[in-house]
């Protein structure tokens, strides 16, 4: 017989995940769920993968930027573009999702969906961590995809709800985490239709259109979803919202945030951090009945 959620060690929130999976999956059960309402919604960076020293899409954004900047020499002097240039992550980091995405709409705007896909795809498959040297498909943490296919297994249907690019974890989510494109949920910036020597194409444009975080992430899940989920799986403020909406609602509720505290296996971070800050959700857990994961003790391995 095949171990559940092998990768997590005994303990109350390898317990939690099970016991909820159990009393709204079983048909005499008082809080049975049908399937159709069986809505699992997870944090992207962070909680499915590592964020460290920054966001990964981030790090991508950076090699784009340099790569292109012969061409701008007005990026050298204005922000946030002057402190990617010049790699100072804590600069950057100070401008948080907007600088992110203001950044993704200058360098990779006039491409297409489909020339867009291209190049992420492209890095992913070579690039590697500045301090790991892993490519960052690697740095997927084993115990959440053995979470996400626990749930798909008893009829949950797992979404991606990220801060980051809609388009960016499009491109490899599916491979990555078996979550098809459909059901990612995820900042994006302006796109039109147009025909390009007499091929569709789908052309982005440089225009934020939505910031999936914080309060976003109730409003993209209600617009891309339409049920609120019953469980919801994050690690940072950025995520508070989504899990104090999925656990509000009537019936069987589960808010889970993992805590990075395992700087030996991965990195140790919380109320201080740039980037993906635990501080409120982690003071408010408790009381709103929400699991915290301790990557150090609860889980006997970090990555596949």
């Amino acid at each position: 017989m095949t171990e559940t959620l092998p990768g997590w060690r005994e303990g109350t929130a390898r317990k939690a995940i099970i016991d909820f999976v159990a009393r709204v999956c079983r048909e005499d059960s008082q809080e049975f769920v049908q399937q159709a309402e069986r809505i699992a919604v997870f944090d992207n960076d962070g909680a499915l993968w590592s964020e460290q020293p920054f966001y990964f899409q981030g790090l991508f954004l950076f090699e784009r930027l340099r790569e292109l900047a012969d061409r701008h020499p007005e990026w050298k002097t204005s922000q946030p573009f002057q402190s990617a240039l010049e790699g100072d992550w804590q600069t950057f980091k100070s401008f948080g999702s907007k600088g992110l995405l203001d950044l993704a709409v200058v360098v990779l705007s006039g491409t297409t969906t489909d020339e867009y896909e291209c190049i992420v795809r492209d890095w992913l498959a070579t690039a590697r961590h500045p301090m790991s040297g892993r490519l960052y498909t690697e740095m997927v943490f084993q115990p959440m995809l053995e979470l996400l296919e626990y749930l798909r297994g008893n009829g949950f249907k797992t979404f991606i709800v990220s801060g980051g690019g809609i388009e960016f974890v499009r491109a490899f989510s599916e491979r990555v985490y078996g979550v098809p494109p459909e059901q990612v949920v995820g900042s994006s910036i302006v796109t039109r239709y147009q025909v390009r020597d007499g091929e569709p194409v789908l052309e982005r444009l440089p225009e934020l259109n939505f910031i999936d975080d914080g309060e976003g992430k109730p409003v993209g899940i209600h617009q891309h979803i339409g049920r609120r989920p019953i469980a919801a799986f994050g690690n940072s403020d950025g995520d508070l919202q989504m899990l104090e909406w999925t656990t509000g609602g009537e019936g069987a509720r589960f808010g889970l945030l993992l805590h990075h505290d395992d700087a030996e296996r991965e990195f140790a971070y919380d109320r201080h951090s740039a980037a993906g800050r635990l501080d409120r959700a982690l003071t408010e857990a408790p009381g709103r009945g929400w699991t915290v994961v301790s990557m150090k003790n609860d889980w006997k391995t970090v990555y596949p």
